[in-house]
């Protein structure tokens, strides 16, 4: 059966209007510098809705915002600490001011690589100067990373982990051409299944976010076949997961908790057939178009995804998401308010963000 999900996918977009921006909690500026300045804002987002996943929920976005100036040039770089990784807001600005005079005396990113590991400090880190560089030179982060121009895509729908009608109404309320269900309950099928009445039309992405019964998967995969559904994304525990070395090939799994690096791709190529690239994990654009080339080395499908996050987190995704087969970068639309020139959504699609927003 070929498992390929790289053929699903196309829409058209229109703009939408700006809201205002979101409130920062406090900001750290950083010492001056006749060159640069690095300035770290831990930002609070209130979500429009609680977002719902197997291990927990939350009401807010937490993240962290990196702004680096150079003249009348700033480049901006936005990160969500993840506790799953042992990441805080309170960890990930102690490791940026670490860097703070590096920043100020021109760390490339090239230099940024060595200099810290993979994660959201990182990701910030390395977002903002790829977006100072675009600025400085006057060219597009797409050409400077020799991706393809960007052009609006259609993105996964996320629906909260909640009981089945009310995910069935969540479906029923968007446009989006794509669904990605949260899953982790007892009621799993229960749930795909009121889903998949509610929107008949819609492409299905099922997340198990390390919650799913290895038992039950093998029956859960099939009935889920049967519902139209494309794609399961981890559903078990990183480093417990070798029984997809056996996976029923129903439908097509991807790696997410298990993908961090270029260097996972090799060994998840035996247990998975697609890997989710966030850029929060992987320590920025730099090491995705990396991870990228690597994943289509191995013949793998390729996904970019996010955290809940603004428009500024997701806007290098959406460049890397141009050589992807499918992206879920819907964050923005679960904040209250998002940033000015945010990124546009309609429909299920998302275009690329402005020069006035990033790159």
């Amino acid at each position: 059966m070929d498992r390929s999900i790289s053929t699903l996918f196309t829409l058209t977009h229109q703009r939408l209007r700006q809201p205002p921006k979101r409130h920062s909690n406090f900001t750290i500026p950083a010492k001056t510098s006749s060159m640069r300045q690095m300035t770290i804002t831990p930002v609070s987002s209130p979500l429009k809705a609680a977002f719902a996943i197997s291990r927990g929920s939350k009401t807010t976005a937490e993240t962290v915002l990196v702004e680096i100036r150079e003249g009348e040039h700033v480049g901006r770089g936005e990160c969500v600490p993840y506790a799953r990784y042992k990441e805080s807001r309170v960890s990930v600005v102690a490791q940026l001011s670490g860097i703070e005079r590096d920043i100020q005396e021109g760390l490339t990113r090239q230099d940024l690589q060595r200099r810290l590991p993979a994660g959201a400090a990182k990701c910030a880190a390395d977002c903002a100067l790829w977006d100072l560089e675009s600025k400085l030179t006057g060219t597009p982060v797409w050409e400077l990373a020799g991706l393809p121009e960007p052009k609006p895509l259609p993105t996964t729908m996320t629906i909260s982990l909640d009981e089945p009608e009310v995910m069935a109404e969540a479906a029923k309320a968007t446009h989006a051409k794509i669904l990605k269900l949260k899953l982790g309950g007892p009621d799993d099928i229960v749930r795909v299944e009121a889903v998949r009445r509610a929107r008949p039309d819609a492409k299905l992405v099922l997340d198990g976010n390390e919650g799913l019964d290895p038992a039950e998967f093998p029956t859960l995969a099939a009935k889920a076949a049967d519902l139209g559904v494309v794609l399961i994304e981890q559903p078990f525990p990183a480093g417990d997961d070798d029984a997809l070395t056996r996976r029923p090939g129903h439908v097509a799994i991807c790696a997410d908790e298990s993908m961090h690096t270029r260097g996972d791709v090799q060994a998840l190529a035996k247990k998975y057939d697609a890997i989710n690239i966030k850029l929060d994990k992987a320590g920025g654009l730099t090491e995705g178009l990396r991870i990228m080339k690597e994943a289509k080395r191995c013949g793998m499908s390729t996904m970019v995804g996010c955290m809940v996050a603004g428009s500024i987190s997701m806007a290098p995704a959406i460049l890397l998401g141009q050589e992807a087969d499918l992206i879920d970068l819907d964050g923005p639309l679960w904040l209250e308010k998002d940033v000015p020139h945010k990124l546009r959504y309609h429909d299920g699609t998302v275009s690329p963000p402005s020069r006035e927003l990033w790159g």
